[in-house]
């Protein structure tokens, strides 16, 4: 069976500024690295079939081995699906030599209005069995708290 992890949280902030937030590069380099990274995009080209390369960096690398180096996950993430206000659904595979990290994980971004803010529910599937459960979807709230207070603090 597939493994699933998700988070979600509600943000005080509309549809379409959590979407442009999804799509911005500066932004997503800013809100998407979870605590304790820090994130640097190469390559961008925001429409279905372009996408992305992301370079995260460990700032303590000690216990935390990237994927792709010591210190470093490099993941090329390919957009599959955008719809404007409502969903971004990305391809993601990580640059590793280890099998453990191995394949495409799907992550979707579903965005759906709450009175004046948006529930944002991110979901992984396909997740290479390397990446801890429990680490995976504590760095994804970590990255959804972090997109709250980016566009939170734009709106």
């Amino acid at each position: 069976m597939e493994r699933t992890d998700r988070a979600s949280r509600l943000i005080a902030a509309p549809p379409a500024a959590v979407y442009a937030a999804l799509l911005d590069p500066d932004a997503l380099a800013a809100w998407l690295p979870p605590d304790g990274m820090r994130g640097r995009i190469e390559r961008w080209d925001p429409r279905p079939g372009g996408g992305f390369r992301m370079v995260l960096t460990y700032l303590d690398a000690t216990g935390n081995p990237g994927k792709t180096s010591d210190a470093t996950d490099v993941v090329d993430v390919g957009f599959a699906d955008l719809v404007p206000a409502e969903r971004v659904v990305q391809r993601a595979v990580f640059e590793a030599d280890d099998p453990a990290y191995a394949g495409t994980m799907t992550m979707t971004w579903q965005l759906a209005a709450a009175g004046a803010g948006t529930g944002v529910t991110v979901t992984a599937t396909g997740v290479p069995p390397g990446i801890d459960q429990a680490v995976h979807q504590e760095a994804m709230a970590s990255s959804l708290a972090n997109l709250a207070a980016h566009v939170e603090a734009v709106g």
